[in-house]
């Protein structure tokens, strides 16, 4: 269970607690009721210490559940992301990226996504920050007219991206692409529906939604390295 949903979080502290009250009137225990109370007061201390700093403000685990992040993430990986990092640094091209995802991703894969009201965390590498001129041309991403190296992907994206033109990434926005690029719900492809049967491109991702940086796979054991 990843303790994900604030009545799971809840649930687990309000045991705590109870095993506090129940432990003093239980007969019998002797000498261990002492050891059996010291337990769960650093069990309890360390439930709010987790839940309530560390989780919300500095650390996170993620489980990975798609290919859209191969090579670089590989299904069932886990990672631990840095959420105090963006409060300190600017969101960098190349950066490895969790985030709240916008309406329009839910609008363009709605069999994955068919309840636009389920908060869901997507996990992408970071290449427009705002300023920025994006496009992709004959399998090649250009940032403000210059082709990127990217080591990191196997497969580049084999359709140009947008239509025409050059996407400008606006302030506080940013465009994000899985790593596999011929397979992600990323910004190449969110779309919002507007009035008739029409959509128009929605590619960015408001820093406000930026959850942390992907900083390292700790599971499975194989695969625990620093993601660049």
């Amino acid at each position: 269970m990843a303790f994900d949903r604030p009545w799971q979080i809840v649930g687990l502290i309000a045991l705590a607690v109870l095993l506090r009250l129940v432990i003093p009137r239980v007969p019998g225990l002797g000498r261990w009721r002492t050891s059996l109370l010291e337990f769960d007061d650093s069990l309890l201390i360390a439930l709010l210490v987790v839940f309530c700093v560390v989780r919300p403000f500095v650390l996170q685990t993620f489980y990975i559940p798609s290919g859209s992040m191969l090579p670089t993430l590989q299904e069932k990986d886990r990672i631990i992301v840095l959420k105090c990092w963006y409060r300190f640094k600017d969101p960098r091209p190349g950066d490895i990226v969790v985030f709240r995802a916008p309406p329009a991703a839910y609008y363009s894969n709605p069999q994955q996504n068919p309840d636009i009201n389920e908060p869901k965390d997507f996990i992408k590498r970071l290449v427009g920050v705002p300023g920025n001129r994006l496009r992709v041309a004959d399998t090649e991403l250009y940032r403000d007219g210059e082709p990127q190296d990217e080591p990191y992907i196997d497969w580049p994206r084999s359709r140009d991206w947008p239509n025409e033109g050059d996407v400008v990434v606006p302030p506080e926005q940013f465009v994000v692409m899985g790593d596999n690029r011929n397979n992600s719900n990323d910004s190449t492809k969110w779309l919002l529906p507007t009035e008739g049967a029409s959509h128009v491109s929605a590619p960015f991702v408001s820093r406000e939604m930026l959850l942390g940086k992907a900083w390292v796979i700790f599971w499975p054991v194989n695969r625990i390295r620093v993601l660049r």
